[in-house]
């Protein structure tokens, strides 16, 4: 499963819609408590996060990288951003995610990386 926090109803439509159509498992997550819930539910592979979110997008990121759970230390963490926002590109990375993507990158290379995410890459 991915979880994905986003900013706007728009990219976590089209993330879902996206998901969905590649049968790919995806599920929202707004808040802390949503992440915690979805952690423990376990199976998650991916937390996928909207820079956009401000200062909430760092914190899933850490919240995910000082989990100390066997299951959370090997989720993969995606976030973008706008590509002027250098400075918060950079924080995400320091943050702990694996992959800082631009917006425009993440948008036109949806279903490849969603795909890559899941563990069914092609």
């Amino acid at each position: 499963m991915i979880l994905y926090a986003a900013a706007d109803l728009l990219w976590a439509s089209k993330i879902k819609g996206t998901a969905d159509a590649l049968g790919v498992a995806a599920r929202p997550v707004r808040t802390f408590e949503m992440l915690d819930a979805r952690l423990a539910e376990g199976g998650v592979r991916a937390l996928v996060v909207d820079l956009d979110k401000g200062d909430d997008a760092l914190a899933l990121i850490r919240r995910v990288r000082e989990d100390a759970r066997e299951h959370v230390r090997t989720i993969r963490v995606l976030a973008w951003g706008p590509h002027v926002a250098k400075d918060l590109l950079q924080q995400a990375r320091d943050a702990g995610a694996d992959d800082v993507l631009t917006r425009g990158t993440f948008d036109h290379s949806m279903d490849d990386i969603l795909l890559r995410l899941a563990g069914r890459a092609h």
